[in-house]
């Protein structure tokens, strides 16, 4: 068993409204930067696992996103795990 980093990015599935995304993007546009077009926010989580390999350890914190860290009804998760934490 080994040490590894998973990074779990959570954002609101496309078509779901997201009040937060929205407030920043109007900011941003406030602030002259007139280009932005859409934001979507979201959570960023970092996780040490124990696991023999990295496909396990992403099977696991897919788990753990399915049944804890993400709505799975308004929210997209995406998953990535390094073996030497970067």
């Amino acid at each position: 068993m080994s040490e590894l980093v998973a990074r779990v990015f959570v954002t609101p599935k496309t078509g779901i409204l997201d009040p937060q995304g929205k407030a920043v993007q109007q900011s941003l546009q406030t602030l002259g930067f007139a280009e932005v077009r859409d934001v979507r926010v979201g959570r960023f989580i970092v996780l040490r696992v124990e696991a023999a390999t990295a496909a396990m350890a992403e099977e696991r914190v897919r788990a753990m996103c399915d049944r804890l860290l993400a709505n799975g009804l308004i929210e997209d998760f995406q998953v990535q795990v390094d073996a030497d934490g970067h």
